[in-house]
């Protein structure tokens, strides 16, 4: 059986206006300029409104109550439903700082329900961002401190044994980075620096090593202040100037309305450009909840912060995450920034599968590729989310 979907098909540069997408058992078998499908088809139409891939977010905690880190199934399927309402259908569950037992633990959750994947646990997993704990002790931020350490190779290879990890996070500056960062790269993953103090030399050194890419911009990173308090003068290059200097070099933004001022947006779309930026939700369980206190991270143990159904945050101390999924971050992006809508669709989907290494099979509209789709209204609200071009239910 065929479908086919009728609208505005974005496409990664340009839109299709009007366009048809047929899919067929799970893959998308045609992409054409125009109204005609095929006889036989059942069409979908957008009644004026959008065609897109579906998102892939490459960096998110938790949702709907729940936290990967809680370390069970039940737990990663509600994260991934609740990501999938907005449009999500390819997901990295990302750690936060913890103990090993607790890190494999959620390595372990996230394998099984891989693993046994059907439509009804949500957003397929693409792999696990292996995010914390390697953090630098001074920019934790929300996460809990208790968890960081720095990291040791008879740690880092048993989460990596495991084979889930396709993003690895360490930050630039910690004794045994350039081994983890090596680690990492022959496991092929997406190399990160991220919750950093790091130079402009240590982030040459972690480039060397293989690293490509820097979590959150602007979020829980080295300054040029921030590095003059730890080295005093002449100041030096921070990580920003070193992500702008480099080409190959990409990053994410939340682009929540709170984190980052439209102008912060509007730069990074301008000098990293849609090739290179991604967008992210940095999500905590707070997302799709009532206001109030929650955990980080453990439902056991995790860092307490506090939303108030716009962002996460720490009373007196600062930001703790976004409460939003990636449909609000498209709708953002388009609303603040100069960037047309095939650059705003392509952060959330085939930048950041090109990025993490998925680009093979998901985040655009192309013939060979899983027919995960999502049809936006005209205000780029979702309205249907396909998985290999089947409705889910929301």
């Amino acid at each position: 059986m065929q479908t086919a979907f009728r609208g505005r098909v974005v496409l990664p540069s340009t839109v299709l206006d009007p366009g048809v997408v047929v899919c067929r058992d799970g893959r998308i078998v045609s992409v054409r300029r125009g109204t005609s499908a095929p006889a036989r088809a059942t069409v979908i139409d957008a009644q004026g409104g959008w065609i897109v891939p579906g998102f892939v977010d490459i960096h998110v905690h938790g949702g709907a109550g729940a936290d990967y880190m809680d370390g069970d199934t039940d737990a990663v399927r509600t994260v991934n439903r609740a990501h999938l309402s907005h449009g999500t259908t390819t997901i990295f569950p990302t750690t936060t700082t913890g103990s090993p037992a607790q890190v494999r633990c959620m390595l372990t959750a996230c394998i099984l329900v891989r693993r046994f994947w059907t439509a009804a646990a949500g957003a397929r997993i693409g792999g696990v961002h292996l995010y914390g704990p390697y953090f630098a002790a001074a920019k934790v931020g929300c996460h809990s401190v208790e968890g960081r350490r720095d990291p040791t190779s008879a740690e880092y290879d048993d989460y990596f044994r495991a084979g889930i990890v396709k993003i690895a996070t360490c930050a630039a500056e910690l004794p045994g980075a350039a081994g983890f960062y090596r680690a990492a790269r022959r496991r092929q993953c997406l190399v990160t620096c991220g919750h950093s103090n790091a130079t402009w030399s240590e982030m040459a050194a972690a480039y060397r090593a293989g690293m490509r890419h820097v979590d959150h911009f602007w979020c829980a990173m080295s300054s040029v202040s921030s590095l003059r308090a730890r080295y005093g003068t002449p100041m030096q290059a921070s990580m920003e100037q070193f992500v702008l200097a480099h080409g190959e070099m990409s990053t994410e933004v939340i682009a929540d309305g709170q984190h980052l001022s439209k102008e912060l947006l509007e730069f990074a779309y301008r000098m990293k450009g849609a090739h290179r930026l991604c967008l992210v939700t940095d999500a905590n369980r707070a997302m799709g909840m009532p206001p109030g206190r929650y955990r980080f991270g453990p439902h056991e143990d995790g860092a307490w912060f506090e939303s108030d159904g716009k962002v996460g945050f720490v009373p007196n101390q600062g930001l703790a995450s976004s409460v939003v999924a990636l449909d609000t971050m498209v709708r953002n992006m388009k609303a603040m920034t100069s960037a047309p809508i095939q650059d705003v669709i392509r952060m959330a989907s085939l930048t950041p599968a090109e990025r993490a290494g998925v680009a093979h099979e998901v985040g655009s509209l192309e013939v060979g590729k899983r027919s995960d789709v999502v049809i936006l209204d005209r205000t780029l609200r979702v309205r249907h989310v396909f998985l290999g071009g089947v409705e889910c239910s929301n």
